[in-house]
């Protein structure tokens, strides 16, 4: 009838969460998350979440701008898919602009027509409104702006 439930002591749950925050960088919607999975009372929960501020293992600015630049540089991802992934962690609207000022400009410009230049060599469609639209839904899916996405694609099938 019961189910076997491990039961954490506060210091156990630091602990175990110091480790969870150490391995990769958390955003607190991750660790309040794993607390309630644990099945530590909000009160306990508390305590240990401002453990963990106090002693740096979580900061969501660090969190963010990490977030932004892996996601950046391994996934491609444009500042609009950027922000709305941000925003659905709960990251407030500073840290998400903060993280986003970790790109350059001219990093951004770059990546953005490397993908765009790949993936229309790869569209096998013979229509061309079909391939504009193949491509335009591709970059902005991944979040980029769509004034860069309308004149790239103009501008690369013609």
């Amino acid at each position: 009838m019961f189910q076997n439930v491990k039961a954490f002591t506060v210091d156990e749950a630091k602990k175990k969460l110091e480790y969870y925050c150490a391995y990769q960088e958390r955003c607190h919607q991750e660790v309040r998350q794993k607390l309630k999975s644990m099945n530590m009372i909000p009160e306990a929960s508390d305590v240990i979440i401002v453990h963990l501020l106090e002693h740096n293992f979580l900061n969501e600015e660090r969190f963010a701008k990490t977030f932004v630049r892996g996601k950046f540089n391994i996934k491609k991802w444009g500042k609009h898919r950027l922000t709305r992934e941000l925003k659905r962690k709960d990251i407030s609207k500073y840290n998400v602009n903060q993280a986003l000022m970790e790109i350059e400009n001219d990093e951004y410009i770059e990546v953005f027509n490397y993908l765009a230049e790949k993936k229309a060599l790869l569209l096998k469609e013979e229509d061309i409104y079909k391939k504009k639209k193949k491509l335009i839904d591709y970059l902005l899916y991944r979040g980029w702006e769509s004034y860069l996405v309308y004149d790239k694609v103009n501008e690369l099938i013609k």
